[in-house]
């Protein structure tokens, strides 16, 4: 059985990692470099970052910021905000990332998938949707609609379909960040998490809502994630208290949830 994984988000302005609630009202909460270490010291599984005013400014990645949080980090490293073509792909790869997030440029040019993933294979692509709930229409039948540019515009696409279609032009992975959940600490959105998994055959990563460790083992028990997002539980002051990845993934195993192991004074490098 393959093991769950645990990963830490960052969302960039000017490299310093901010929290957000509801895509709004961002504060800063330090720097990425400083934080990418303290979480890759916890051995979290994997790192995320979006530079999240990129598409909005229309201006590319934040790349000094990417190749100072991947000289310090040696775990699988996704980064996304701001990427517009194949050059952009190279140069974040080229910084150190390992994957690349596609989120309001895919809604924009869904070709950009399927060329990410010929140029760099699926196992490189993640296609990152921001989804909330809406009414169901025939028109957004799931009830989840896809947002783009952090949640400041709605497409009237419906997220399930977006998700099945970003896996045919190629995704590998698909994050699923729910806008009503986010920095709420209330528990992920279980219905579309669960909605996307079973509609698609790639791993699912859950995004938005994370505040304890029962929340991470329901999002596993009850959904068919493959990951789950857990930035906020680890560092961020707008928590009545952190936690380390070591009590998670201690929870998890209690549940006979499959997980890396944490080991005693162990950093992968």
């Amino acid at each position: 059985m393959l093991t769950k994984r645990l990963i830490a988000c960052f969302d960039i302005i000017n490299g310093m990692v901010t929290k957000a609630y509801k895509f709004q009202n961002n504060i800063n909460v330090g720097s990425a470099v400083d934080i990418a270490c303290k979480v890759y010291e916890d051995q979290v599984d994997e790192i995320i970052f979006y530079d999240i005013t990129a598409s909005a400014e229309k201006r590319k990645i934040d790349i000094d910021t990417v190749r100072n949080v991947a000289r310090h980090v040696f775990v699988p490293f996704t980064v996304g905000g701001g990427i517009k073509n194949l050059d952009d792909m190279y140069e974040v790869l080229k910084a150190g990332a390992e994957k690349i997030s596609i989120d309001s440029m895919a809604v924009r040019n869904p070709g950009i998938i399927s060329e990410g993933a010929r140029a760099f294979g699926s196992q490189c692509i993640v296609l990152s949707m921001q989804v909330k709930k809406v009414e169901r229409t025939s028109k957004i039948p799931s009830g989840y609609e896809i947002a783009i540019d952090g949640a400041r515009v709605f497409t009237g696409m419906d997220a399930v379909e977006w998700a099945k279609k970003g896996e045919d032009l190629g995704a590998g992975e698909i994050c699923v960040n729910s806008i009503d959940r986010d920095g709420t600490h209330s528990g992920y959105d279980i219905e579309i998490t669960s909605l996307i998994s079973n509609a698609v055959n790639i791993p699912i990563i859950a995004s938005g809502g994370a505040g304890t460790p029962e929340h991470v083992v329901e999002i596993f028990t009850k959904t068919g994630a493959s990951a789950a997002i857990i930035s906020s539980m680890l560092y961020s002051p707008l928590m009545k208290r952190n936690y380390q990845v070591k009590e998670i993934k201690c929870k998890l195993m209690e549940h006979g949830i499959p997980v890396r192991p944490w080991i005693e004074g162990y950093i992968n490098i």
